[in-house]
Order: C-alpha cells, then structure tokens, then sequence
C-alpha cells in the first residue's frame, strides 16, 4: 500500500529526494561522515551552499539585484525581522493585509515593533470566501511597506493579485506557495518562506530581498535576523542549519529535474482542478472559498455530517492517507499538496472520498 502525507508542514518531501538523503546520510562524498557532520565554512559545505543559491535563483528567476538569505526561525522569524529590517524606528508603519490565520498573526507580531495598519481583506460573497481586490485596500499612505501572506495555510485562501502602491516596499510571505508556480520576483522588494512545506525540513526560512533596501533597519536588531549581517557573511554569520540547508539544495536539483517550475505548476493545477471538481460535485464535502481565491496548495473541505469526521479520518490512514485533519482553529478537513505530491495520491484520495461517500449516504 502506498502512503500519502496531506500535512501542511512539515511537510512530504519527494520521494527521490528522501532517497538521495538517505545513500548520503552517513557517508557524505565519500568523506566517511555525515553533511550534518561537516563543517559549514569548509570547503565541501560552501560548495553546496553556493549550489543551492545557484539553482534558487535558477528556478525563480532571480537577477543580482538582489540577494538570497538562508536564515533561522521559519516564518514565524520572518513575522518579527521583516519590521525590524524595513523600518528604522518604532514610529513608522507597515500595512498589513489580513486574509487568514498567518498574516494575522503576522501582524500581531510586527506590533512589537513597528507601528502597524491592518487591512482585513475577507468578504464573503454568495456564501463562498474571498479577498477584495488589491485595487480595493484600505492601506496607510504613510506606511513603509504591505506585508501580505499569498497562500494562507489554514484558511485555504491564496491571492494571486500582486500590489503596487506609491512607493511602498512590498512584502510576501510565500511560505506555502513559493516555488508552485511561476512568478516575477521583479514585482518584489522581499520574499520570504518558511522551508517545510515545499523547500525541506523547518527550522530554515529562505528570504529574498532587494539589495539596495539592506541595512535601512532598527538599532536594537537580534544578529540571527539581521538581513545585512546575513548578506555580508553569506548567511553563516553564525551556524546555519547545515542539513536543512543542504536537503533544500537537493529539492532545488530535484525541481530542475522535472522541467523547472514551470513544468511543476502545471502538474499542481492537474491536482488541485481533479480535488475541488470532486468535492464540487459531491453531496457529501463542500469548500467554502470562492474560486478564484482557491489555494492550489492547500485544499480544506467541510463534511456535510461533522458527525462522521473521526470515521473519515480513521479510515483514510487505514488506506495510507496520512494527516487530513483540518486545522484545530477552523476544523474539518484539509488536504495539502504541495510539489512533492505526486499526481497518484491525489487521485488516491479523491477516491477514498468517493467510496466513502458511497458508503455513508
């Protein structure tokens, strides 16, 4: 029996990928050790720190104007460096554009340093779920930068709109979407995302930023999420998370090897289309989030009889259908199918789904 992982993160990774960690794992480059073993200012790390920035930029597009930090702490990290590395002072504002459970919380943390607009971009239109468009935003003039989540994890709600306002930097946390599906980095001051749902393992966060916005930040600024000491010392101002970093590197080849993002986007979109068009013609789930909001990331659905979730649960890891439990603070169910989710276990799943509908209605 095959085994799929829907969980949100950490996250599956491909198979391929798991496999080439493992031949490697105690005997790296015939070094008689491990890659968490080696030095990360030796010879044998840099190179593969310098890879994996390499084919990043590969894969997205990414010019020299700006520079590519591996960092600590996830996203969550991000939630607290982005304003303590875009503003000088404590007075100044960010715009923060709430659309579900992770830029909120972004923001709550970006109060404790910088000043902060929210901007509450969920409408409900004919009982289904979206954002207003960006045209619509009740954003500060006077604030530094938009910060806006573009794959909301818990909610299932992605904005595919970019803004564009005066001279505002803009900010994304693409933690659950990055490298899914094309896009122009140009149309952004920082990217930032947390590693475990479609780069590696947590506890690494990778951020993009335009150089010339480096170092325009706040006195009192922890070392680990200083982006200009991470630029200036290649992101080993102190240890890094050399396996984390070093298991990216590998999914970054891995990518290359299916034909580059653009070739994985189409392969997501088969996915997501074959998941939403089952629940959409069922009597038994439904998704409350408008279509053109739809996360092609993460897929949460609803049962029609909240009563048979804890059976639907237990039987579909009986098939090898691992996390599908929706988030504790909007419940249900939720299926995550990131890059490393092969197109069979979606079908898998979809035809779980229709044999226990079959059965209990």
């Amino acid at each position: 029996m095959s085994v799929y992982n829907f969980c949100a993160g950490p996250a599956m990774l491909p198979a391929a990928v798991m496999e080439k960690a493992q031949k490697e794992f105690i005997n790296w480059q015939n070094l008689g050790c491990s890659i968490m073993e080696v030095s990360h200012r030796s010879p044998a790390f840099l190179s593969v720190a310098e890879r994996a920035e390499e084919n990043l930029r590969k894969l997205m597009g990414i010019s020299d104007e700006y520079a590519v930090l591996f960092m600590h702490g996830g996203g969550r990290g991000q939630f607290s460096a982005v304003p303590l590395n875009l503003t000088s002072a404590s007075d100044q504002i960010g715009n923060y554009i709430v659309s579900g459970t992770w830029s909120k919380t972004a923001e709550i943390e970006a109060q404790k340093f910088c000043q902060t607009h929210a901007c509450n971009v969920i409408q409900r239109v004919d009982g289904k779920l979206s954002t207003t468009p960006v045209s619509q935003w009740d954003l500060n003039n006077n604030a530094k930068f938009i910060h806006y989540c573009t794959n909301e994890t818990v909610d299932g709600i992605e904005i595919n709109e970019v803004p564009s306002f005066n001279d505002q930097l803009i900010v994304a946390d693409m933690s659950s979407n990055i490298l899914s599906k094309e896009i122009d980095v140009n149309q952004f001051d920082v990217i930032y995302a947390g590693a475990q749902k479609n780069i590696g393992p947590s506890g690494l966060s990778i951020v993009v930023i335009r150089k010339s916005i480096i170092g325009n930040k706040q006195t009192a600024i922890p070392c680990i999420q200083d982006y200009q000491l991470a630029y200036e010392n290649n992101s080993m101002f102190n240890t890094p998370p050399t396996f984390s970093w070093y298991l990216a590197g590998v999914v970054f080849e891995w990518l290359l090897e299916q034909g580059g993002v653009s070739e994985v986007e189409q392969v997501n979109a088969e996915k997501a289309r074959l998941l939403y068009d089952y629940i959409d013609n069922s009597k038994l789930y439904r998704n409350a989030i408008s279509e053109q909001n739809r996360s092609i990331m993460n897929v949460p659905f609803q049962l029609a009889d909240e009563s048979l979730n804890q059976q639907f649960l237990a039987e579909s890891e009986q098939q090898g259908l691992l996390a599908l439990e929706g988030h504790r603070s909007v419940g249900g169910m939720r299926a995550s199918i990131y890059n490393a989710m092969p197109l069979e276990g979606v079908k898998a799943l979809v035809k779980f789904m229709h044999e226990f509908e079959g059965k209990v209605l």
